[in-house]
């Protein structure tokens, strides 16, 4: 029974499909363009400073014509050292109006024919939970004050 509730979309109740994702791509996108107002970003990593959660760290991973693809975290320091948990990259396409969280820094080839092949299906399972992860973090960052914008930017001395 649970098998069949993890391939149903959370919107509809119907099969999920690549379409739905995209949803939720344009959905993290608006979040996150709400979090950093700049996704061109003028500086390569910033804090965000919050009166009611953790300093959330922000590092940019990659910067191409279309794409820009940063980390997102909380970092902690125990016995163990520095720990970043939540530890997320994300890809923005800023001409698609997309966003998407990725496992790791190279998202696994498309391997499969069809969205019937169970390639296809562990592929967009995958990437739901991270996705719908992404999504509820976002706003729970955007609930307790977090952004970029101006006031959260790193600033450069001014020339003498």
């Amino acid at each position: 029974m649970e098998a069949i509730r993890e391939h149903l979309c959370p919107c509809c109740g119907k099969p999920r499909r690549l379409a739905h994702l995209m949803d939720l791509y344009e959905r993290n996108y608006r979040l996150l363009q709400r979090l950093i107002p700049e996704l061109d970003l003028p500086f390569e990593s910033a804090v965000s400073r919050s009166g009611s959660d953790l300093p959330l760290h922000l590092s940019l991973v990659a910067r191409d014509r279309y794409t820009l693809t940063l980390r997102l975290t909380y970092e902690f320091v125990d016995d163990c050292g520095l720990r970043r948990q939540p530890d997320i990259l994300i890809r923005a396409y800023r001409d698609a109006g997309v966003a998407e969280a990725l496992e790791c820094s190279h998202r696994p080839p498309w391997q499969a024919q069809d969205e019937a092949d169970p390639k296809a299906g562990e592929f967009l399972s995958g990437q739901w939970r991270r996705n719908l992860m992404l999504g509820k973090w976002l706003e729970y960052l955007l609930d307790h004050g977090h952004g970029f914008g101006m006031a959260h930017r790193p600033r450069v001395a001014a020339a003498a």
